[in-house]
């Protein structure tokens, strides 16, 4: 298993804003889990298709290299469809940089030292096209949990500061353009910074909020970064940070102004699964170690009954002289996300898409800033929500 970075690229928007949680989360094992699993060998099929493409490797070696990867558990016939769509969008970045630098390089998995800003700190970066005033920089995730902006991203900066390192020489390099690709969420996000700008953040931001960290220093800051965090259950800062979220006085909300209720409802969420996670965190440590929490205790939660054995319940009950089809339910075809997988992407979108529709969904308030559009609702669709709120 590879090594991870004390101070990682990935957990930057994190340690910047709270320099001491680093050294706090060396005591909690790292919950990676599938997901991370799945990502990698994602990332594995794109670096060995573009190696392909790019004619680093023989057909024959492709072909044998693609065969492992489709025989690992976690592979998908949609994984093939998504990385050949992202290996052809570097293609076309390749191919534009190559019009204005005949002799423009490109560079795969690249691992970046950071030390020269951040002890111990290192990364290794997807694709880097180096040309004449401008270096490309392309991260794929394959995760499909929120969409991710490249503008200002901590993470991006730093890989950004280590292929300018790396490559800037080769070229008179004066802009990084950094590129976040999520193809399960349809999402190209592209940021541009100068290098001018880049390096002044490194001098003035990076390199002391960095020192603090690695040493384990400086002031504990909850927020939205605490969000992978390992220690943010049982973190004593994010603890003060939702209890002073929860400080409103909720006996009438029909008293409360209307800015009090938007405030409320837009810490609903956060308070939501912030309490999920520490009784997620409870039970699982009464589970795996045995913790006695003050004043609660390991129980049997609610049960359902299942059949044992279906095909034996048909026999005896035809033996009374009930019809097989009357106690079975019709065959159902398998849902969109299942059937894209077994047929894969491409299939999906030609054949079963034309078929399908997608109806209005429920309305659900959400800050100004989202970038959904205003909802507009159909009359059926209102009278539909406004049941759920009818006492009769």
């Amino acid at each position: 298993m590879a090594a991870h970075a004390l101070l990682s690229p990935s957990g930057a928007s994190r340690w910047l804003a709270c320099p001491p949680s680093v050294r706090l989360e060396q005591s909690v094992p790292d919950r990676a889990g599938a997901a991370a699993a799945e990502g990698t060998l994602a990332h594995k099929l794109a670096e060995e298709m573009l190696r392909f493409k790019l004619g680093e490797i023989r057909k024959t070696a492709w072909q044998k290299e693609l065969k492992a990867i489709q025989a690992d558990p976690l592979y998908t016939p949609e994984m093939l469809v998504y990385m050949e769509d992202y290996t052809n969008y570097v293609m076309v970045q390749y191919d534009e940089a190559k019009k204005k630098t005949s002799d423009a390089l490109i560079f795969l998995e690249t691992r970046l030292d950071l030390s020269a800003y951040a002890p111990d700190c290192f990364g290794t970066g997807d694709v880097c096209i180096v040309a004449d005033h401008i270096m490309d920089f392309t991260d794929l995730k394959y995760g499909k949990g929120v969409p991710v902006s490249a503008v200002e991203n901590k993470q991006m900066m730093l890989y950004a500061l280590g292929l300018y390192e790396a490559y800037g020489h080769l070229y008179d390099v004066h802009t990084m353009r950094m590129t976040i690709y999520q193809p399960r969420l349809d999402n190209i996000s592209v940021w541009e910074i100068s290098v001018a700008e880049l390096l002044q953040w490194a001098e003035d931001e990076l390199k002391p909020k960095a020192k603090l960290a690695f040493e384990g220093k400086g002031e504990f800051k909850a927020g939205k970064h605490c969000q992978f965090c390992r220690v943010k259950e049982t973190c004593r800062a994010n603890h003060d940070y939702h209890m002073e979220l929860i400080k409103h006085d909720f006996a009438n909300p029909e008293l409360l102004t209307d800015e009090e209720v938007v405030e409320v409802i837009g810490k609903a969420d956060e308070l939501a699964k912030w309490a999920k996670g520490v009784k997620d965190f409870a039970l699982m440590q009464a589970i795996r170690a045995g913790k006695a929490w003050p004043g609660m205790k390991l129980v049997e939660g609610r049960s359902v009954r299942k059949y044992l054995d279906e095909n034996q319940i048909l026999i005896e009950l035809e033996k009374e002289g009930y019809k097989r089809e009357d106690l079975m339910k019709p065959a159902v075809i398998v849902g969109i996300t299942e059937l894209t997988k077994v047929i894969g992407k491409a299939k999906f979108t030609k054949i079963v898409e034309p078929l399908t529709v997608k109806p209005q969904g429920s309305p659900t308030l959400a800050p100004e800033t989202d970038p959904r559009p205003v909802f507009q609702a159909d009359k059926n669709v209102l009278d539909e929500f406004s049941d759920d709120f009818n006492d009769d």
